[in-house]
């Protein structure tokens, strides 16, 4: 069996290029044959990589670096009729889907140990337009925030550097007019951004989309309505505190297989997916279930969200509701 690994040499302060060796052997010690390459600043070179060597017809292809380089690798195999295995191992900034999938995101050495436990996973795959996700994907002015933070920040200052811009940026966050198509019904009207997630966590927190289930067929949707900076600031709190924004009425929370987003006016909606610009819309999202197999720590991820709460739940549910309601007033 063949394997390669696609590693950026510029991710976590360069410690996959100080690594490469100990990860090859790691890969070969799970019965690869492997190989590295080393991605440059053309554009799409991992993207491109990964399509070749999977046309090839190599069993794995191990993606290294941040969530940017994890989405292209991605995109290089999801549109092949045949494509091979993914492992991933985390030196980015938030590294959110290492994170959903539990593995070690301090340590690529360790990361790359996971391959060795033999353990792997179906995963949903999106679909948005002619490219791929596996995150997160979202448009509105909130979710502009990832293109204003310089690269150089990124790597210096990590997820603070995200938080520092967020805070500068909140004052001029303006909604949106949107149309907004669901499985279970339509948005149409002024928001401050749309969120579709295929893991719980997203921008370095796991409370914002609190029943996602990885490879459960669906995306959970959220709809931030229109908001002033009194509100964004009473949801990021209520995010923060046990994910109770779900609650919120300025906030809509569902899933959904597909969805489709356009503006209402001139307006521009820029679409993001997995942290990167993936054109503006209008455009169309669906859900590619278990479109991929992936290493992960199988036995430490839940087995199962909040999906069928409990009556115990459901009632906790509807007083923060009438909490939110009293506040909003």
């Amino acid at each position: 069996m063949r394997a390669r690994l696609i590693y950026n040499p510029s991710s976590g302060h360069e410690t996959l290029r100080n690594n490469v060796g100990d990860i090859l052997n790691i890969i070969e010690k799970a019965d690869y044959e492997a190989s590295a390459f080393r991605t440059t600043p053309k554009e799409n070179s991992a993207q491109d990589e990964a399509r070749r060597v999977a046309k090839e017809g190599f069993d794995l292809i191990i993606a290294a670096g941040g969530d940017g380089t994890i989405n292209e690798v991605v995109n290089g195999i999801s549109g092949l009729d045949k494509r091979p295995e993914l492992a991933i191992i985390p030196a980015g900034t938030t590294n959110d889907y290492a994170r959903a999938l539990k593995i070690p995101r301090d340590d690529v050495v360790e990361a790359a140990k996971v391959i060795l436990k033999g353990q792997k996973m179906p995963i949903d795959v999106g679909k948005a337009g002619k490219s791929y996700f596996i995150n997160i994907a979202g448009g509105g002015s909130m979710t502009e925030l990832t293109y204003e933070v310089p690269s150089a920040y990124k790597s210096i200052l990590g997820y603070l550097a995200y938080l520092v811009k967020g805070a500068e940026m909140l004052p001029r966050i303006s909604p949106i007019d949107m149309h907004i198509e669901y499985d279970e019904g339509v948005f149409d009207g002024k928001a401050t951004m749309f969120l579709i997630g295929l893991t719980n966590s997203i921008g370095g927190m796991e409370q914002i989309a609190p029943n996602s289930v990885i490879g459960d067929g669906t995306f959970s949707l959220i709809i931030v309505k229109e908001t002033n900076l009194r509100d964004l600031i009473h949801l990021i709190t209520l995010v923060l505190n046990g994910g109770r924004h779900v609650y919120n009425p300025k906030i809509i929370y569902t899933k959904t297989k597909n969805l489709s987003v356009k503006a209402n006016d001139d307006n521009r909606i820029m679409v993001n997916l997995d942290g990167e610009y993936g054109g503006d819309a209008p455009m169309e999202f669906k859900n590619l279930h278990g479109h991929l197999n992936i290493y992960a720590n199988v036995d430490s991820i839940p087995l199962k969200a909040l999906d069928d709460p409990t009556l115990a739940e459901k009632d906790a549910g509807e007083k923060i509701i009438e909490e939110e309601k009293k506040l909003d007033e």
